[in-house]
């Protein structure tokens, strides 16, 4: 049985999300074919942490995107409902996990029951919630002793051409990692809801793959999304040429720090 979703009040009564958030509905073919996904380590960490296997529990995987998580979410035997706002980034999950039910929602308002669900994740997403709002609304749709699982990839600050590209990214995007709150998420949890205890682990991955995969990847990014394809041109034409100096046989390993934070609703899962 999947966690209610009746009464799904419309996309017309939705808070209006960032409009990088939004962003990424013009990119959602190219989102789906090039964004990194999660080592299975990722979900090892989750179950420990929240308590419970995945297998077999009613999960809502919110700002799902294209799905990568979902699928990942599946495949390790969730019982999962996607939450996603954006139209064509639902459609592109809806291809992929036809027996997934997708709401178009955002993680601020959930259209779902109270304690409907054992794990809420958020994979690349809690960032573009108000917390404020999403924090609570996570532990009213839990079932007591439920678990809200939040994480994020992040290029490996200690790698130096990890460091140095974000550096040149930051100094040519317009708000570059503005919504990046990855290793704050526990202490932005203790101060909504001091007691709950959130835990923290950093995880560490990675992957090789062509050049222009990897740069249709950051293409895929809100701030690329959002500049739109000629004035990205310039930019990822730059990176291809210091990434070649990095890779002359043009395959990028890229390498992956995993943040991963998890907070229980009190009480014992039933």
């Amino acid at each position: 049985m999947h966690p209610d979703a009746s009464g799904y009040p419309g996309s017309s009564n939705l808070p209006g999300p960032s409009p990088f958030a939004l962003s990424f509905d013009s990119v959602a073919g190219q989102y789906a074919a090039a964004r990194p996904g999660y080592p299975p380590e990722l979900f090892d960490a989750v179950e420990e942490l929240a308590g419970r296997p995945i297998r077999g529990a009613r999960v809502v995987d919110v700002g799902a995107g294209t799905g990568i998580a979902t699928r990942l979410l599946v495949e390790r035997g969730a019982q999962a409902v996607a939450v996603e706002p954006g139209p064509a980034m639902g459609a592109q999950l809806k291809a992929h996990l036809p027996d997934v039910p997708v709401v178009r929602a955002l993680g601020d308002a959930l259209p779902l029951g109270d304690a409907c669900a054992d794990l809420i994740t958020y994979a690349q997403a809690w960032h573009w919630t108000d917390p404020g709002r999403s924090l609570p609304e996570a532990l009213r749709v839990l079932r007591p002793g439920g678990a809200l699982a939040l994480w994020w990839n992040i290029p490996d600050p200690d790698v130096p051409w990890c460091a140095e590209q974000e550096r040149r990214l930051q100094a040519r995007l317009p708000g570059y990692h503005a919504h990046g709150i990855t290793g704050e998420a526990p202490q932005i949890i203790d101060r909504l809801a001091p007691g709950l205890g959130p835990a923290h682990r950093r995880l560490h991955w990675t992957r090789r793959i062509p050049v222009d995969v990897h740069l249709a990847h950051l293409g895929s990014r809100s701030y690329f999304a959002a500049l739109g394809p000629e004035e990205s041109a310039p930019v990822l034409a730059d990176e291809r040429r210091h990434l070649l100096r990095y890779f002359p046989d043009g395959l990028v390993e890229e390498v992956y720090a995993v943040d991963l934070t998890v907070v229980r609703r009190p009480g014992r899962l039933t």
